[in-house]
């Protein structure tokens, strides 16, 4: 089994909700990003593989560099 490393939240902390209620910084619904801490792994797995697919607000950051410097800075403020 393939263990993904990933951090506690997708969140970036760039939270802008489109018409649609889902964030346009890291891709999550507004349900998703208030149950996020109470949801299991396996709740959350779904809404991973979303976030992780070709085209998505994470991928289209993630190919800018915003990514990878967004969660450093979350995970090491300074």
């Amino acid at each position: 089994m393939t263990t993904i490393s990933r951090p506690l939240s997708p969140c970036i902390q760039h939270c802008q909700l489109d018409t649609t209620n889902t964030c346009q910084g890291c891709g999550r619904t507004l349900d998703e990003i208030a149950y996020w801490g109470q949801m299991t792994e396996a709740e959350k797995a779904p809404a991973w593989e979303r976030l992780e697919a070709p085209g998505s607000a994470w991928k289209r950051l993630e190919a800018q560099g915003y990514l990878d410097i967004a969660l450093t800075e979350i995970s090491h403020p300074t």
